[in-house]
């Protein structure tokens, strides 16, 4: 089988590219649990303790249950963990927990085995099943690659038996950075490798007749794994396959970092109709991560029955819209090209924030510390963050005081031709406004549009010369694919105006925490639902009720998380279980504490050596657990410092971190 072998065909990926409509799955059987078909979107999460510790491992379990999750993953590292699966059983089905139990395999076919015999779902990685990892570069020719399948074939065929024999489900879960040699020798490091990966287990399941398969595609990059579904679902098809998706980011971290990661890849999916299971990978307790996937989920159940009054509409659009599609590959990125507006958005420019600052106290110049402008009294002036924002709206209200130099205000057309000094700020328009504006001397033009715009008479009449960027809003239920025909139209066209892109939120919670969260899900959904696919030069969240710090920490989070703008370092950090070997929580905080100044820098820490080299291929630098009280430092894929002593890991990290040249003192 050649590299090319799996053929693109744009559009493909998803019923409707315009209307919600969620992609029909097989429906597998998970003890009284059924996943895909007309299932409700499952929820589940794994276990961090011991799984020896059947008392603990039993009570988390309930915590988790009680906190919504509807199956209960836990480590089996070896054929003692997985014996022992059965008493963890028997201890909650006495307690009256039925929730079905997953086993989590890596490289031990003998426990994987066992534990099928016991739980109701096995979990089993294609890229450490049968083979080990050894970063080896090899060139096979046809029978020798017919003689790997061959082997894997023997491999794994016993396993697959067992679980027909005891109606235990299988879930095959690729993960980015775990991939074999033999598939990284052929394929590379990508999204096809991926899929590759699990379609070689998933054809020998289908030889030995047995279907009860959910399949995943895990990748710390949200983009990364948003490439790798898509392939799956279009591969999945053109072998007459329909198998359900459980979505996850690995390794997506914690706090606000690991919601907005998640949401980026997990929401973007969610969005075209694919997922029948989520698990949200968060370095907390498990029992905190069902709640946020709950919360991302819980949109398309109302979005389901509202997109039912649209299917007429959908059917006349779909046909035009696929072919639009034929001219955007989605199973790579490409950013949109367009014109640099005033030397300051748009081109090869990272995408702008702009935060809504039309309700503050313009009388206070400490207002703009939560937009990153640090207000010093003593001194009166301000300093810059690395997340300090591009542009503030600010309609119809005039400051007191003097804003600082390379802040951009943004002001309603009206009030923008009443100021004296317009050196930094531009006028925002309606369309027909900007149409009819006699003044439009700005050096950026913005106007609001519409995707239904983009069909009317007044924009055939759009004055077009490089000082204009469009601010693109919706109001449609389904925004994310209505801001996203707009792009498409505007290739259509051919038009490289930069685009900002701009949703609003109102949240009814009175708990300020719960809107901070939701606003992080929705946004990161919403907007890195764009951005992973390369459209967009600038965000605008407008979030009435939620802190204009929150809201700000938002956009950034997300550019972050789209690769689209860096502004802090990156910490891939896994969530734990039970192979973990020492306090991920508190290790990761530890970290981060003494590196959070290192902007752009990607940091992998790993509770086992199962996450390490393989699961963290995206990180600059690597902290892994290698043993009781013993860590394994890593430069990319190499281990640079093996089994050191924990106390002395993290000046040992930084250490490596100096000689490289990539430590700055923090200020």
């Amino acid at each position: 089988m050649n590299a090319d072998a799996i053929k693109v065909l744009p559009g493909r990926y998803c019923n409707s590219l315009t209307e919600y409509s969620r992609f029909v799955t097989r429906e597998v059987h998970i003890g009284d649990v059924p996943m895909g078909g007309s299932n409700p979107i499952r929820i589940q999460s794994m276990t961090t303790t011991d799984t020896m510790d059947t008392i603990g491992t039993v009570e988390q379990s309930i915590r988790m249950i009680n906190a919504g999750c509807e199956y209960v993953r836990i480590t089996a590292p070896s054929i003692k963990e997985a014996q022992n699966l059965a008493e963890i059983k028997k201890q909650l089905r006495a307690r009256g927990y039925t929730t079905p139990l997953v086993a989590d395999i890596h490289f031990t076919p003998n426990a994987a085995e066992v534990a099928a015999r016991i739980v109701e779902k096995v979990r089993v990685n294609p890229g450490n099943y049968a083979d080990k990892k050894r970063f080896d570069q090899i060139d096979y020719t046809e029978a020798e690659y017919k003689a790997e399948l061959e082997r894997i074939y023997q491999k794994f065929s016993p396993l697959v038996k067992v679980c027909k024999e005891y109606g235990t489900a299988m879930r095959i879960g690729t993960n980015h950075g775990s991939l074999s040699d033999r598939i990284m020798s052929r394929y590379g490091d990508t999204p096809q490798g991926m899929v590759e990966s699990a379609m070689e287990f998933m054809r020998i399941c289908e030889m030995l007749n047995y279907y009860e398969l959910v399949i995943s595609m895990k990748s710390s990059n949200p983009q990364v794994m948003v490439q790798a579904y898509r392939l799956l679902v279009e591969t999945m098809v053109a072998e007459g396959m329909n198998y359900p998706l459980h979505l996850g980011v690995t390794e997506a971290g914690d706090g606000e970092d690991g919601r907005i990661k998640s949401a980026v890849g997990i929401g973007t999916l969610l969005e075209d109709g694919l997922g029948d299971t989520v698990r949200v990978s968060l370095t907390e307790e498990p029992e905190a991560e069902a709640p946020v996937a709950i919360a991302l989920v819980q949109r398309y159940v109302k979005r389901k029955a509202e997109s039912e009054k649209q299917k007429a509409n959908d059917n006349d659009k779909l046909s035009a819209f696929s072919l639009q599609l034929s001219a955007h590959n989605p199973y790579a990125y490409k950013k949109r090209e367009t014109y640099e507006a005033n030397a300051f958005i748009g081109g090869h420019m990272v995408p702008r924030v702009v935060v809504d600052l039309s309700h503050a106290n313009l009388k206070d110049p400490a207002i703009l510390n939560d937009a990153g402008y640090i207000y010093s009294p003593l001194l009166d002036k301000y300093s810059m963050g690395e997340q300090s924002v591009d542009f503030v709206y600010l309609a119809d209200q005039l400051p007191s005081f003097t804003f600082p130099g390379n802040l951009k205000q943004l002001y309603n057309y009206s009030t923008w031709q009443k100021l004296a000094d317009k050196t930094l700020c531009h006028p925002v328009f309606t369309l027909r406004e900007y149409i009819e504006a006699g003044d439009r001397t700005s050096a950026l033009n913005l106007v609001r549009v519409t995707n239904a715009d983009v069909e009317s008479d007044a924009f055939g009449m759009l004055p077009m010369d490089k000082s204009l960027v469009f601010i693109l809003e919706t109001g449609e239920n389904h925004g994310m694919a209505d801001q996203r025909q707009f792009f498409f139209k505007m290739e259509e066209l051919g038009l490289d105006i930069p685009v900002i892109i701009k949703r609003s939120y109102e949240f009814r919670t009175q708990d300020s925490e719960l809107r901070t969260q939701d606003l992080q899900l929705y946004a990161s959904t919403d907007l890195g639902g764009l951005l992973v696919d390369g459209f967009g030069d600038g965000i605008w969240i407008d979030a009435p009720g939620v802190e204009t710090k929150a809201i700000t920490s938002t956009a950034f989070g997300i550019l972050q998380a789209t690769r689209s703008r860096i502004s802090k370092t990156e910490y891939i950090s896994c969530p734990s279980c039970g192979r973990t070997l020492f306090d991920l929580m508190v290790t990761t905080q530890m970290i981060r504490s003494r590196t959070s100044h290192l902007k752009g820098l990607k940091i992998g820490i790993m509770g086992c050596i199962v996450n390490g080299p393989g699961e963290m291929a995206d990180a600059d630098y690597g902290y892994v657990g290698s043993g009781t009280d013993k860590v394994t430092l890593y430069r990319g894929k190499e281990a640079v410092k093996k089994n050191i002593s924990s106390a002395n890991a993290l000046d040992e990290l930084i250490g490596i971190i100096r000689e490289d040249g990539n430590w700055i003192d923090p200020v």
